[in-house]
């Protein structure tokens, strides 16, 4: 179903008396709020922790709360249940979908997989739960090309959905023999390099912080291989790690590829800088969905609780623990 046709659930004002409510609740129903970075800014000031979905899982992991309200995206309130499969998971709305997780399926990745027998199988953390059971070993975008070279080079590679970070992987690998699903975020797709080079012209003292899942990863490096934009300005980086490098940087304006959200959490991380979207319009409307009204039902009716099969936890949890095992996940999406 097309976002368009959903109307997220509203009618509430996120004024004081809101907060205080959301926190009473929580503090009820022994619940830790979680909220990733595209999150509306009302809902992120709200959360007791703010960040990437496997950051936020790993800490929903390590919680002592008995239940976890996950403000995000489907998959990513899955990720939650499959490293706390003893606690209760809630999503404010299930509706919240995700067009690059949509992009392939478990039958999907059955059928590709007895295409390339003996392939290693590596999933983007952006995938369902199915899908996650189905794998060898899952990445974040800041550790894809690690996970990768972990591999012995004489293994096939299927690597998957995110056709914009796997050119990145292989790019970044050298490797010829990965095999790329052509899946995208929808969002991140729509972020393209005739806009990025408009702006890095009207802003040519800019740091550029590019996510890797956006369509305009390439032109970033062709910009700075073609020495249009300083080599040091241009950074391929996860949402989490772009909050790092906030910290960091000594540029005074930053252009960001990546959802709009983000911007809230870099602005509150490092004030004085001049933070601009490359893409304006880049607002995912899955996210969205994720209102103070939402908040509220889920909270007051313990609504809509995330389910994952034993077997498949199980399955996709070896695949999200390989990728820990191979070294820190840094950022995750």
């Amino acid at each position: 179903m097309a976002t368009t046709e959903i109307a997220p659930y509203g009618g509430v004002t996120p004024d004081a008396a809101w907060a205080q409510e959301v926190r009473e609740l929580a503090r009820k129903r022994d619940a830790v709020l979680l909220a990733h970075n595209y999150q509306l800014p009302e809902i992120q000031d709200i959360a007791d922790h703010t960040g990437d979905s496997l950051a936020l899982s790993r800490i929903a992991a390590d919680s002592d709360a008995s239940t976890i309200v996950f403000c995000g995206v489907h998959f990513m309130a899955e990720t939650a249940k499959i490293l706390s499969p003893d606690k209760t998971v809630l999503i404010p709305d299930a509706r919240a979908g995700c067009s690059l997780a949509d992009s392939i399926t478990a039958d999907q990745l059955r059928a590709w997989k007895a295409e390339h027998p003996g392939a290693v199988v590596v999933s983007y953390v952006n995938t369902t739960a199915d899908v996650k059971a189905e794998t060898d070993i899952c990445c974040t975008s800041s550790n894809a090309v690690d996970v990768v070279r972990s591999i012995p080079e004489d293994r096939e590679v299927l690597f998957l959905p995110d056709q914009f970070l796997g050119a990145h992987v292989r790019r970044e690998t050298g490797r010829d023999n990965i095999h790329v699903w052509a899946g995208e975020c929808h969002v991140h797709a729509g972020i393209n390099g005739p806009e990025l080079a408009d702006r890095a012209a009207a802003f040519p003292d800019a740091d550029l912080f590019i996510h890797p899942e956006c369509g305009c990863a390439t032109s970033a490096l062709y910009l700075a291989g073609e020495g249009t934009v300083p080599a040091e300005q241009v950074k391929i980086l996860s949402t989490g790690d772009m909050v790092k490098a906030a910290r960091s940087t000594s540029a005074t304006s930053v252009l960001v590829a990546t959802e709009v959200g983000m911007l809230h959490q870099l602005r509150k991380a490092a004030p004085e800088i001049d933070f601009r979207a490359v893409n304006e319009r880049a607002s995912c409307p899955y996210m969205k969905m994720i209102t103070p009204a939402a908040l509220l039902r889920s909270l007051r009716e313990n609504a809509d609780e995330v389910h994952v099969d034993a077997e498949t936890a199980r399955r996709a949890r070896g695949a999200v623990q390989r990728m820990i095992e191979i070294g820190t996940p840094g950022g995750g999406e």
